[in-house]
């Protein structure tokens, strides 16, 4: 019994058969139709189809995983593991505890099934006794037959897992998404280990390659995944758009980054499933820290905002960008300055990202650019050149400033794909259908003595979203603001007009 059941029961008050009979009485009847199969299912079939064709004759599970405790008894909102979500095409909130297994066939191929809890009669005890899944308590699940006409594949209780799994082990080889469910992946290696030939060892090597192959897959975006990417770039638009609408609001508060991070997680929650990831709400020296996500501080006139932050749609595809504005509608001179060197490199790192060149060119040919802006302005080392900084091997040193890379894949994950083997990342050339931010920064920290007086306490990084196509890449979020003079016009006005 899990720390969360036990309170759960200690609390329980006892049901007598009075109070059981009379509360599974007199209600109406659900609504028994079913739901159209969803586009997003659609395209998850093919998806599910190049698993398939990667482990054949292999039986694969993958777990949505399971509920977790934020504080006693209160579950965090809960979002299904990545690659579930990539295979089924259920987003937002959906069904905890489910698992996705691919059964091989006899003649080639699999079938796919999706085990989970489905509707409680309301003669059971789940029903309104059940705090964490009951109907009573959380809202109405789907039906075993909803579940299967909304994603076009079979359906059965969550039950019957544990002998699904197990069925012929020992002829067939059992693959799972260990990391996305401790308690299913202790039901799979529970059935391998009937098996004469198991080896934990062995078990676990192939685990980790279905993970990494599941990660891989997702490098390259179908069209719907890409329709999906531009409808979050849309709606982070407009959420930036009503915090430059409210920067004056956060000037007059007080802890103003905090206004910030409300005004936009209103809109993103509001627009979608909520953020993609923790807002980076960043003012003044805050937004010299990389992963400032506190968000305690003052935004104040004369100062630079940087916000990096993401909508997250109902599909769970997620935007990533950053703007960095001035508070009062205009950048000192220095601000500018540093602006400008950073969307010049920004603007290299664009152009490289086209098919053929690498991953990696798009970091080279920004970081290039910062180089080449630090040496003019005489921050570089004596002696230390642009093409000796960077020498991987033995330079290096504009990285004070720019410490971080200029992209990452980009999707149901903000930073996607983070399994893929570097030959499949970095060294990787360039497809159409993939989706990469673009990001370089600057960053003089307020104690930082090697830079001039005026540097200090600057932080300035722009980031768009970008889809490769066949002949360079279309910005999804060109939308927003990017030149210096659009930016000061946008926060002059408020925002987009």
């Amino acid at each position: 019994m899990s720390e969360k059941q036990h309170k759960a029961e200690h609390r329980s008050r006892p049901n007598s058969p009075e109070f059981r009979a009379f509360i599974a009485k007199g209600w109406a009847d659900h609504d028994e139709s079913l739901p159209e199969q969803t586009d997003a299912a659609q395209y998850a079939a093919a998806r599910r189809e190049a698993v398939s064709a990667a482990f054949p004759g292999e039986r694969v599970v993958v777990p949505a995983g399971g509920l977790k405790v934020r504080s006693n008894d209160t579950d965090y909102v809960f979002r299904p593991h990545t690659a579930f979500a990539h295979l089924t095409g259920l987003g937002s909130d959906r069904e905890p505890d489910a698992v996705l297994v691919l059964d091989p066939l006899e003649d080639g191929g699999h079938e796919a099934v999706l085990y989970f809890r489905p509707l409680a009669g309301r003669d059971t005890e789940e029903f309104f006794a059940d705090a964490r899944v009951g109907e009573f308590w959380v809202g109405r699940r789907p039906t075993l037959a909803a579940m299967a006409a909304e994603l076009g594949i079979a359906t059965r209780d969550l039950s019957e897992l544990p002998d699904a799994v197990a069925k012929d082990v020992g002829t067939v080889s059992v693959r799972v998404v260990r990391e996305a469910d401790a308690e299913v992946a202790e039901v799979v290696e529970t059935a391998r280990s009937q098996s004469a030939e198991h080896s934990a060892e062995t078990a676990a090597e192939a685990d980790v390659e279905l993970s990494r192959f599941l990660s891989t897959l997702r490098l390259v975006k179908d069209e719907w995944e890409v329709d999906q990417m531009q409808l979050a770039c849309d709606a982070t638009a407009e959420a930036f758009d009503a915090v430059v609408a409210e920067l004056p609001e956060a000037v007059r508060r007080g802890r103003g980054e905090r206004w910030v991070e409300g005004v936009f997680g209103l809109h993103a929650r509001h627009a979608g499933n909520g953020v993609g990831y923790d807002s980076i709400c960043a003012a003044g020296d805050h937004a010299t820290t990389l992963h400032w996500i506190r968000n305690t501080g003052e935004v104040r006139d004369g100062e630079l905002l940087l916000l990096d932050a993401g909508v997250e749609v109902d599909s769970l595809f997620t935007a990533d960008v950053t703007r960095t504005v001035p508070v009062n509608g205009t950048f000192t001179e220095t601000q500018r300055t540093v602006y400008e060197a950073v969307l010049e490199a920004q603007e290299a790192g664009l152009a490289a990202a086209r098919p053929g060149n690498k991953f990696s060119d798009i970091h080279a040919a920004a970081i290039r650019v910062i180089a080449t802006r630090l040496f003019e302005w005489g921050l570089l080392p004596e002696g230390v050149t642009v093409e000796s900084t960077l020498d991987p091997e033995h330079g290096q040193l504009h990285r004070r400033w720019m410490v971080h890379g200029t992209s990452h894949h980009l999707g149901l994950d903000v930073h996607d794909c983070a399994l893929a083997l570097r030959e499949d990342y970095m060294d990787a050339e360039l497809q159409p259908g993939m989706v990469l931010t673009v990001e370089p920064g600057l960053y003089f920290k307020a104690d930082d003595l090697l830079v001039p007086e005026e540097f200090r306490g600057i932080g300035v990084r722009i980031e768009d979203d970008v889809v490769i196509t066949q002949d360079g890449c279309r910005n999804l979020s060109a939308a927003l603001p990017r030149s210096a003079d659009d930016v000061e016009a946008w926060v002059q006005a408020g925002g987009r007009r």
